[in-house]
């Protein structure tokens, strides 16, 4: 969901309160809009302290990070997966990487705050490496 549309809901739930309730329901209305946005900072505050405990730009599997991320995730989202604050790599596009024991690393591109694009890097100790069919 864009901000506008958000934004377009929370006043909307104010037209509709005052058109039924009155002041009272404007109220009402604004409690819920304030509710509701104290929940979405409670939850980028979780992620963010999740994240602040463990070393930057680390995640156990690349591989498995790589994996798990699809187009349109939002920052948080992918602070959430990795449970690691990433190792920003460029300004534009903002890429920022993440890096595992094994020296694999999955670089992600944002725009506007969600991924558009990501990559997986190979260390050259598993590069050459073939699992035996």
């Amino acid at each position: 969901m864009t901000a506008w549309v958000g934004w377009a809901l929370a006043v909307a739930a104010l037209a509709v309160g005052y058109a039924g309730y009155g002041w009272p329901g404007v109220v009402l209305a604004l409690g819920v809009v304030v509710f509701w946005l104290l929940l979405q900072f409670s939850r980028a505050l979780r992620a963010l302290r999740q994240a602040s405990g463990r070393p930057v730009g680390q995640v156990p599997n690349a591989v498995m990070l790589h994996a798990k991320l699809r187009r349109g995730l939002r920052l948080p989202q992918v602070l959430a997966l990795t449970r690691s604050l990433g190792q920003r790599v460029a300004e534009e596009p903002e890429t920022w990487a993440w890096r595992d024991a094994g020296g694999d690393a999955v670089q992600v591109e944002l725009h506007d705050g969600r991924v558009t694009a990501w990559r997986l890097q190979r260390s050259d100790a598993t590069a050459g490496h073939r699992s035996p069919n």
